[in-house]
């Protein structure tokens, strides 16, 4: 590769359209591989995510250029505009170097033909700065597709933050405008394995286990994470954990059973096995696929008291109330983070609701039934997607009198610093 980092940017970002793969997967592995360090590491990381971040962006404008429009461009060719189209627009690369650095990409990894094309569309992005852009391709759209283009977020995404927010506006612009800016990236010590003020960072704000790092640097350096006594995981999803494990139960045991149904990849697991542990409390952490279920055996390979099943959570082998606490940590849409993985945004449709909804439903219900009266349950998703949060409680609890909602929590980015996620305490009664 004459160019690595640019060559790198662009074979992830064709890896990710046409193999679905995760970005946050398929980068480290190629950079690794390719030996691509620091700087160099950063600034294809700022490509790779930038482009998937503002994709919606770039596409309006680079629809506006092409005579055949975004549909009549070659999917490979569009990955290389747009990766040019963010050098431009959106860092500090100076124009000569982005376009003729990308049609150099282009030329090698997808051929001659579409070369002068790509100069062609990539010089003339050039020549305005984005805030003249986005005046331009936002011109005669209402309110929701203004926002739409100018934060590169799908119109129903921005229709589903707008109904979660109650038509709250000024809220909905800052939780857009948040979720284009690269998250933190926050560890947690795991109690009894790891003291937080062993870790690097300043504390959190939120979990009292948390530790937020400055930019750069790889978490793997560090010891404690490289051993798994801590780990990296988002506050947002330290404080699903902790909302579990601190929920005072009626009538308690002295010994307490602990579930966590949908366990992969493991952070919540990790942090309530450390937990369970300290308070005589076992915790079996189960998943319903292997390969996921393989990696919360990795995460807990520090805690061997945990036993991790791999079963369908509607219809695992345990008896009715033989646990005190389960959490449920359900599949779905993932809205919360797309500010860490900016791809879903593009990935995910309204209709997976229709096949998310009920397996939610279904999870929770059965949740339910295996927990003790007395003993609590938190279902808990990483979108705050009305249909996925209040509408499955709705679901699950209307009708029922053995059943009482406690309690809601809403973290959002624009607010806690967060990823967006959604936790309901339900008591058996």
């Amino acid at each position: 590769m004459s160019d690595p980092v640019r060559t790198i940017a662009f074979l992830v970002l064709r890896a990710a359209r046409e193999q679905d793969a995760y970005v946050n997967l398929t980068l480290p592995g190629m950079l690794s591989e390719h030996r691509v360090v620091g700087r160099d590491a950063a600034f294809a990381t700022e490509l790779v995510h930038g482009c998937l971040r503002r994709r919606g962006t770039y596409d309006a404008i680079i629809g506006s250029l092409a005579k055949q429009g975004i549909e009549g461009i070659d999917p490979a060719v569009l990955d290389a505009l747009r990766l040019g189209a963010h050098q431009v627009l959106s860092m500090r690369v100076p124009a000569h170097a982005a376009v003729s650095e990308t049609v150099d990409v282009v030329r090698r990894e997808i051929g001659h033909k579409p070369v002068g094309f790509v100069n062609a569309v990539l010089r003339r992005i050039a020549a305005k700065p984005l805030a003249v852009w986005l005046d331009e391709v936002s011109a005669g759209l209402d309110a929701d597709g203004i926002r739409e283009v100018r934060t590169a977020h799908p119109r129903w995404i921005v229709e589903a933050f707008r109904a979660a927010l109650s038509d709250d506006v000024e809220a909905l612009d800052a939780l857009l405008e948040a979720d284009n800016v690269p998250p933190r990236v926050t560890l947690v010590a795991r109690p009894g394995l790891c003291e937080p003020d062993e870790l690097p960072g300043t504390p959190g704000e939120y979990s009292p286990y948390a530790r937020i790092l400055a930019e750069g640097g790889d978490p793997g350096d560090i010891p404690a994470v490289r051993e798994a006594r801590a780990g990296v995981q988002d506050e947002g999803s330290q404080l699903v954990a902790l909302t579990l494990a601190d929920t005072v139960l009626d009538h308690g045991p002295v010994s307490e059973r602990w579930l966590d149904l949908c366990a992969g990849p493991g952070g919540k697991a990790a942090l309530l096995g450390s937990l369970a542990a300290q308070r005589g409390a076992t915790l079996v952490a189960n998943e319903v696929q292997e390969h996921r279920a393989e990696l919360v055996r990795s995460g807990l390979r520090t805690l061997p008291d945990v036993e991790v099943t791999v079963h369908d959570g509607r219809e695992g082998p345990w008896e009715p109330g033989s646990f005190d606490r389960v959490l449920v940590d359900a599949p779905c849409t993932g809205l919360g983070a797309l500010r860490r993985r900016p791809e879903a945004r593009w990935r995910r449709r309204p209709e997976d609701l229709d096949d998310l909804v009920p397996l939610q439903t279904a999870l929770l219900t059965r949740a339910l039934e295996l927990t003790r009266p007395g003993g609590v349950v938190v279902y808990a998703t990483c979108s705050p997607h009305l249909a996925e949060t209040t509408g499955v409680l709705a679901a699950v609890t209307d009708g029922r009198d053995d059943v009482q909602l406690e309690r809601t929590q809403q973290w959002w980015p624009h607010v806690h610093g967060t990823d967006a996620m959604f936790a309901a305490v339900l008591r058996r009664t």
